[in-house]
């Protein structure tokens, strides 16, 4: 009996404490599921977060490669257009040394006819084709070097409407970043 009097007694005890305390661990256990709940959003919303960053990342890269290939080819552009006029310049130089060796060779005919005029006609008809087909070199040349400045001032234009673009994305970028700060 005295065992089982034990027994009542840790019962009425057991249920006393289970009454004194239930409210209190059912409190706590509502407040942990509360706080895992929070933990579970604050999760979901920086994930969401991430996965914007990532596709901005992932945009951003793709405008610099772009950009990149950009200004490569304007380089590339600019290098071809200075070649173009170097090599200009020097068919103009060749020109005038060609016409002033025309001049030369005029004064050669003239003097040279009293001698042997045939030959010298054909002589002066051969240096004629020869300025002919060196005058029409030239004008080829002039027009691809005026099609290769067009060409390069188009790419130029592009070039700085691209910037202004990347620099109106960063300014959004640094709004929309001050936003989430």
């Amino acid at each position: 009996m005295l065992t089982a009097n034990k027994l009542e007694k840790i019962m009425e005890l057991e249920d006393s404490l289970r009454s004194e305390y239930q409210s209190k661990l059912d409190a706590k256990s509502a407040e942990l599921e509360r706080c895992r709940q929070e933990l579970n959003d604050q999760r979901k919303q920086l994930q969401a977060t991430i996965d914007r960053q990532l596709q901005t990342i992932t945009e951003l890269s793709e405008k610099a490669t772009t950009t990149q290939s950009f200004e490569q080819r304007n380089r590339e552009l600019n290098n071809r257009s200075e070649n173009l006029q170097e090599e200009v310049a020097t068919l103009k130089k060749r020109v005038k040394s060609l016409q002033k060796d025309l001049a030369d060779e005029r004064e050669k005919v003239n003097a040279l006819t009293q001698f042997d005029g045939p030959r010298m006609k054909k002589n002066l008809d051969a240096s004629k084709k020869k300025l002919a087909e060196k005058t029409a070199a030239n004008e080829v040349l002039q027009k691809s070097l005026n099609k290769t400045k067009a060409e390069n001032a188009d790419l130029q234009r592009k070039v700085q409407e691209l910037e202004g673009k990347l620099a109106e994305l960063d300014s959004g970028e640094n709004t929309e970043a001050e936003a989430a700060a």
